[in-house]
């Protein structure tokens, strides 16, 4: 089982975005230091739900910083950017750090981002799928060109090439955030991996890596490649010594975070949004996710894995906003929960 830490940035009530930022980047230190396997970055614009606006960017600052741990994307919203420079930032990643970055992409949501970047409505309800396999060829390609309804151009070398590196040469991994049935054959139907949010409960992941696999298998993929996709399931992580503890103090802190950051949401078109009750939101969290002591919490871990086949966790552990309770959290998962999962 391979546990790694989910960071937001998420910038509480009375918080600023450096306070935020800070947090995010000595969380993922004391990730490395703990002994989890990896940290993955969010990435979203104009809220404070989360303040990183570049989750590549913070990736090679991470990278530059630690040695030994993976660094991931949860995800770099794909309509925001020309999947030609993100491919070009992810090989940059993949080769300098020596095989340890792995690109996690989603659509993101109907937000005014689309409006502010200029990509349109079209680039994320309909233009996901163009703006993936074009990133899926610089990644693996010698030479690419386009000639599609969003992206045409010559064909042009790519530089630095991704498979360049020894160690890994089939280029940095690639995981899709998938919400629908839709995302879920558009990621199986490509071999590549889901990053399942936390909002779902192991049934629902369940049935959503049974799909995959069915599609994965149709579309031609071999047994053991379905066998070795290798998904990833995002939680929340809240360790004390009693239950009641862990999930008192997340019920204090959450709400206010979710009422914030969702609220700041606006649609590029004006339709009508709902938002979730957020002390309702955050007691689901705490019941679908390791929130307790740390036998609770590697049992919670082992019963989803034996559940739905995930077996790779990206768990959010700056629940309460406070730099020193997030730290303590990072740690305690690494020196008391990882022992019992082994």
């Amino acid at each position: 089982m391979r546990v790694g830490a989910f960071v937001l940035a998420a910038q509480f009530p009375g918080q600023g975005p450096g306070e935020a930022l800070h947090r995010a980047v000595r969380s993922a230190e004391v990730a490395e230091e703990s002994g989890l396997d990896s940290v993955w970055l969010a990435e979203h614009h104009f809220v404070p739900y989360g303040v990183c606006p570049s989750a590549v960017t913070l990736a090679a600052l991470l990278l530059g910083r630690t040695r030994r741990i993976g660094v991931g994307t949860a995800v770099s919203v794909l309509p925001a950017t020309h999947p030609v420079t993100l491919g070009e930032q992810a090989a940059l990643l993949h080769l300098t750090s020596g095989g340890r970055f792995t690109l996690g992409l989603g659509r993101g949501g109907p937000w005014v981002d689309l409006e502010v970047f200029g990509a349109g409505l079209e680039a994320y309800e309909t233009g996901f799928p163009e703006s993936l396999d074009l990133l899926l060829r610089w990644l693996r390609e010698p030479r690419v060109g386009a000639d599609g309804e969003r992206f045409s151009f010559r064909e042009v070398p790519v530089v630095p090439r991704a498979d360049e590196l020894l160690e890994a040469p089939e280029g940095p991994p690639v995981v899709v955030a998938c919400t629908s049935p839709g995302s879920i054959r558009l990621a199986a139907e490509r071999g590549l991996p889901m990053l399942l949010g936390m909002h779902c409960g192991d049934e629902e992941k369940a049935d959503m890596v049974a799909l995959w696999r069915k599609s994965a298998l149709a579309a031609g993929r071999s047994p053991e490649e379905v066998a070795a996709a290798g998904h990833v399931s995002a939680g929340v992580v809240q360790i004390a010594d009693a239950r009641q503890s862990a999930a008192e103090a997340l019920s204090k802190a959450m709400p206010g975070w979710l009422h914030q950051g969702l609220g700041a949401h606006v649609t590029v078109d004006g339709r009508t949004r709902g938002m979730r009750d957020p002390y309702a939101y955050t007691e689901l969290l705490s019941a679908l996710h390791p929130v307790g002591p740390p036998r609770l919490c590697a049992d919670r871990l082992a019963a989803t894995a034996e559940r739905t086949g995930v077996s790779r966790f990206a768990l959010l552990a700056e629940g309460t906003g406070d730099l020193m309770a997030t730290v303590e959290n990072v740690r305690r998962l690494g020196s008391e929960v990882l022992p019992l999962l082994c």
